[in-house]
Formats: structure tokens, sequence, C-alpha cells
């Protein structure tokens, strides 16, 4: 029976005992029904993961007691960064899952030119809390220790001089540029909203060292791009 792994916020340590946040409780007790003695795997991001048991159940706390700690986290060697424009309904949803199960390390939502969604201070706040929430319980599900990071949403223009990879990409489906060259220490990924990218925002990048890539002769979905290219990048210098 598949251990299930759960997230907390609060510093662990073998040989103590700690009650689990509302969430977690919850999620542990009603959904998954278990009960007292049952095994759960805890993690807080920090790195690697403690075995811990089931120590009592009440219908308002659960407390776990800690025991080993495995120093594992299966995060990529390859550092990556993904800076994508925000799109609506569920896709940015469904592409923080996923790029988080292929091992990115951070993502930066972006605001460009094209960007069909509006969002006021409160709104980016709120999302960008519940993007992190997904992106954790992505770490749940694929085995990752470590969390990656979703940044505050931000204009394409403010996030383009901050990237520091040595490898800079901007996904641009008229250029004939494929992936090559020797593995780098680090990637930096740029993907446009649905309209795309405008020449100025290409130029931009340009300017700033991003380099044109192609993934092929059809136009993907703004959700399709960058998982296809993360796979293609952890394929051609990560751990796939």
């Amino acid at each position: 029976m598949r251990i299930p792994r759960i997230f907390t916020d609060q510093t662990l340590f073998s040989g103590t005992e700690i009650t689990l946040e509302e969430q977690a409780s919850n999620h542990i007790s009603r959904v998954l029904r278990m009960q007292e003695g049952r095994d759960l795997i805890l993690f807080n991001g920090q790195g690697g993961y403690f075995q811990a048991q089931i120590a009592s159940i009440t219908k308002k706390s659960l407390t776990v007691s800690i025991t080993e700690f495995f120093d594992e986290n299966k995060q990529s060697a390859l550092p990556t960064e993904l800076g994508i424009a925000i799109s609506k309904g569920d896709r940015m949803e469904w592409l923080i899952q996923k790029a988080t199960e292929l091992g990115i390390h951070s993502i930066t939502p972006l605001l460009t030119e094209n960007s069909q969604l509006k969002l006021n201070a409160e709104r980016m706040a709120k999302k960008q809390k519940q993007w992190q929430q997904i992106a954790i319980s992505a770490c749940e599900q694929c085995g990752r220790n470590i969390i990656p990071v979703i940044t505050e949403i931000q204009t394409l223009s403010i996030w383009l001089p901050t990237v520091n990879a040595e490898k800079k990409l901007v996904l641009h489906h008229r250029s004939d540029t494929r992936l090559t060259g020797d593995k780098p220490a680090s990637v930096a990924l740029l993907i446009g909203p649905e309209g795309g990218l405008s020449t100025t925002e290409i130029s931009s990048a340009q300017t700033l060292g991003f380099q044109a890539l192609t993934l092929g002769p059809r136009v993907l979905r703004t959700e399709t791009a960058p998982l296809t290219a993360l796979s293609i990048i952890q394929f051609q210098w990560g751990d796939f």
C-alpha cells in the first residue's frame, strides 16, 4: 500500500511529535480515512523527508510521531526557470502541476502585451498563493521534497533583466533554431500567451541574451509548449 506524502510548514526532527495543520489533518482523517498507527511521509520543503506514524486523531487535530530522516530529494540537477504569460481558466494550474512533475525549479507568471487575463493586486496575491499550493500538492504526488518557487506575478519587462541562467531560451515558432549545444549549468525558458509574444518583446528578450527556439512546424498552445520544451530539456541535459 502506498504511504501518503504530506507537506507541512513546520520544523521537523526525528524523535518528536507534531500536530499537523488543519488542511493536512482533514485530508488524512476524512479523505484518506487513515487510523492511528498508520505510516506517513512528511516533508517541509527544506530537503529530505521523514518517516512518521499517526499517534492520535481527534475531531479537531491529528498528531504524528516523527521517526527516521532520509536525505533524498529527487531534484533535477539542472536548475530550470520558467517565465510564462498567465492564461485564463485552469490552464495555468494544470501547467504548474505538470511542470513541477517535470522538475522545474521556479515559475514566474508574466504579464505581456497579448495577455488576456487582467488582475488587480489582491487577486494577484491570491492567485500566487493558490498556484504555490498546487506546486506543493504536485510534490506530494511525484516524490519531490523541495518545492518549486512560484514567484509574484510581474511584467515581462521587469522579469527579463533578472534572469541569470547560463542558457536562456525564448520559444518562437517563426524561428528555425533547434535545441543544441553542450549541457549548461542552468536554463531559463520564456513562453508567451496564446497570442504569442510581440516582435518587440522577442527582440527585448534576445537583446538580453535569450536565444530563439522552435519545437517544430506546428504551433503549440501556451500550456503544451512549456511542457514539451521542459521534457526535451530534461532529456537533453537533465535527468530523463
